[in-house]
């Protein structure tokens, strides 16, 4: 029997999902917790869920054989955190915990915890049962999950490619990867390592006596994980000369953050923090991590709060690494406010980035408002903003806007080049991936005027921002074939390259109002109109 391709990328899955659970080889769970400095064991239920609380850890040791670099803290302690790691002298960790950041890098070999959270979930609901729901020191298996990376991304990349002739050869890379791996075969090693999956309860109650798991892949099995890797990337550069990327794609990370929705205002307040010490962190491990920022409320709240971390966005900022975007105090709506409210959301914010770091921005960063002022274009040009990008006119329920790389003309006849990309995967917090590179690509209308478009990635709405994995995701697509290519950039130099383009000249105009056929009637204090 001849499968279907979409038969093969669920094959794929399933054995991918298999490999995972080898990818820790030693794991220990960490108990001794502390809850407003009383004892508080694992898995048991925070005693209250009101108000910042702290949750702490006396003293962690990794084992004297474990690798450092291959060891991971990993925690779920009940809400989003400001996670401190502190090393027994001056020098500390520090990192946004929340469900889309769980897992950590260590600097030394013993450390206490501390951290700092709240009952919340990213998009500000309570958490239903928070709770130190798993904590522990975990040997990773960097190289299994290398090649699982790219087994996902082949999977991602087949079935976003469709009808491609790519794709079968594609997926005969993945394939024939698989057929290389020498693998623990015991029925017992396999059954402790699988008992705690879902699709494996759903046919199997693992005996009371079940041996634990066995320690990880052996010296054989990580060789073959290896030879397989290596035989995989061969495979996919050998087609990738064959099949050539389609397009190109300009990356920058980003964590989205209202400052005023589903949470308090103090909240907002700890969820900068905790985003900027995550991307800060990152951005030491890949310097290559291009990351943008809007509203110059959220750097005076991290300025009042946290001034060492301040600091440090001021130095990545002075290295090219980190973007401070928007020019403007938050990322308004521009719909009700008055012309003059808009005038002073620029003169505010142009003047706190040129003071704290010496520069006035040229791009306007409105992703997520609710439709935009035919009077902005006039208004931006006048505080030295000549670019506008957003992604909220993908939004409208009837009429599709018909451009994404276009001249956008305001009342007066001032224009700002404006760009927007359609990204299903995510829209402006793209999980970065094989789906979302190629269908933002696929949608890109503008590719006839100019060959490439931006795609921020990360997640958002309520912070976070990008994670390790879609970093090294893009590093491994560098090798796939069909593929847009893929570039980290500033926002700013994206816009400043098209400026330069002679596609300027043929940039369809879009004249007046961008009026969003969306969130009719949120704009209200009235919950029966919403």
């Amino acid at each position: 029997m001849v499968l279907t391709h979409q038969q093969r990328i669920e094959r794929l899955r399933e054995r991918q999902s298999e490999l995972a659970f080898w990818t820790n080889r030693k794991a220990i769970d960490l108990d001794q917790w502390h809850f407003q400095g009383k004892p508080l064991a694992l898995r048991c239920p925070w005693p209250t869920r009101d108000g910042v609380v702290d949750i702490t850890h006396p003293w962690v040791a990794v084992p004297d054989d474990w690798p450092l670099e291959h060891t991971r803290l990993e925690l779920d302690l009940g809400g989003e955190c400001l996670l401190r790691l502190h090393y027994g002298d001056s020098t500390s960790d520090t990192y946004g915990l929340d469900p889309n950041h769980r897992r950590f890098p260590l600097g030394r070999r013993g450390f206490t915890v501390h951290a700092e959270g709240a009952a919340r979930l990213p998009f500000g609901a309570p958490h239903p049962d928070p709770r130190i729901a798993y904590a522990r020191l975990c040997w990773i298996e960097p190289d299994l999950e290398a090649l699982i990376r790219r087994l996902t991304l082949v999977a991602q990349a087949a079935e976003a490619l469709g009808e491609n002739e790519v794709v079968a050869p594609l997926l005969a890379c993945a394939e024939a990867a698989f057929y290389g791996l020498d693998w623990p075969s015991a029925t017992g090693a396999y059954l402790a390592r699988v008992a705690a999956s879902g699709r494996q309860r759903q046919i199997w109650t693992p005996p009371l006596d079940l041996e634990p798991a066995p320690e990880g892949l052996g010296d054989r099995h990580i060789a073959s994980v290896r030879a397989a890797t290596e035989q995989l990337k061969s495979c996919l550069r050998s087609l990738r000369r064959r099949y050539a990327p389609q397009g190109a794609v300009a990356l920058t990370g980003h964590a989205h953050l209202d400052l005023a929705w589903l949470w308090p205002m103090a909240e907002t307040r700890h969820k900068a923090t905790r985003s900027f010490h995550t991307i800060i962190n990152l951005m030491d491990r890949y310097p290559d991590f291009r990351f943008n920022q809007s509203s110059a409320a959220l750097y005076d709240f991290v300025e009042q709060d946290d001034p060492a971390l301040f600091a440090r966005i001021k130095d990545k900022t002075a290295g090219g690494q980190w973007e401070t975007i928007g020019g403007m105090w938050v990322e308004p709506d521009t719909n009700m406010p008055t012309g003059e409210s808009l005038v002073r959301q620029l003169l505010y914010g142009q003047r706190y980035f040129e003071r704290k770091f010496g520069e006035r921005h040229t791009v306007c960063w409105l992703p997520d408002s609710f439709g935009f002022s035919p009077a902005l274009p006039q208004i931006l040009r006048l505080a030295g903003i000549d670019s506008f990008c957003t992604t909220k006119m993908n939004w409208s329920e009837t009429n599709k806007m018909p451009y994404d790389l276009f001249w956008w003309e305001g009342l007066d006849g001032s224009r700002v080049l404006a760009h927007s990309f359609d990204n299903p995967a995510g829209g402006y917090n793209a999980d970065l991936g094989s789906s979302a590179v190629i269908h933002t690509w696929r949608n890109f209308r503008g590719k006839h005027h100019y060959p490439e478009s931006l795609l921020s990635f990360g997640y958002g709405d309520g912070g976070g921002g990008p994670t390790e994995e879609m970093i090294e995701r893009q590093r491994a697509l560098a090798d796939f074939p069909a593929v847009p290519t893929l570039r980290s950039t500033k926002v700013s130099t994206f816009f400043r390259d098209v400026h330069d383009s002679a596609s300027t000249e043929r940039l369809p105009v879009w004249l007046g109002e961008m009026y969003l056929e969306l969130h009719r009637g949120t704009l209200t204090s009235q919950g029966g109109i919403k």
